[in-house]
């Protein structure tokens, strides 16, 4: 059976990445990045709620140390009835090609070759490492640096394709977590939420 890692969050879109794998008859190891995120035990929770009994149990990487003294509302969380947050407020430099870097590494290691991630073409917080140009040049550099190859199946499609894609494999949808703002609850008002909102809308 094929075996690959996927970069899991407790969100709709990794979470609908490990249920088509699975569909597939892929053997799934998620792994969860601790990277010192407000919210990161409601995320962790979540992941372990919607993962189906197939997967493999999800690890768990602690790389929060890099970011101590980060400014960024991800990790300072925000008075939310207080404070206004604009999209740059949201933005951590490098998260995503670290995370790429350890989940290669992670890969290689324990022999597994194909790293799946639920990234999608967006740019709604100013995530200039999240966008279609930046996966596809990353995938030139890893090419070149080793055998592990990354593979983004929603590089190019938006948040309504995705929840399309997740009414049909039966994900769990309101179980999963994607919220930037709050480590409680869905604000309703961070980027994630808006855009979540209006692709759960627009499939009525």
């Amino acid at each position: 059976m094929k075996k690959a890692i996927v970069l899991t969050s407790g969100g709709l879109d990794s979470t609908t990445v490990v249920y088509q794998l699975l569909e597939d008859k892929v053997d799934v190891y998620p792994i969860f990045f601790d990277y010192g995120q407000h919210c990161v035990e409601m995320e962790w929770a979540r992941l372990n709620e919607v993962l189906p009994k197939e997967c493999n149990p999800p690890e768990r990487l602690n790389i929060s140390s890099i970011f101590n003294g980060s400014k960024s509302r991800l990790i300072d969380e925000a008075n939310l009835w207080e404070d206004d947050i604009v999209d740059e407020d949201l933005y951590i430099p490098y998260r995503t090609m670290l995370f790429f870097a350890a989940a290669a590494a992670r890969a290689q290691t324990i022999g597994i070759l194909d790293v799946f991630t639920g990234f999608i073409n967006s740019n709604h917080a100013k995530e200039i490492d999240c966008t279609s140009e930046f996966m596809n040049k990353l995938d030139g550099l890893t090419e070149s640096i080793g055998p592990v190859r990354f593979h983004s199946p929603f590089r190019f499609s938006s948040k309504s394709d995705v929840a399309e894609s997740a009414v049909k494999l039966k994900v769990p949808i309101g179980r999963t977590y994607s919220c930037q703002a709050s480590s409680n609850f869905p604000c309703g008002a961070c980027p994630n939420c808006v855009e979540r909102l209006n692709a759960l809308e627009k499939l009525n």
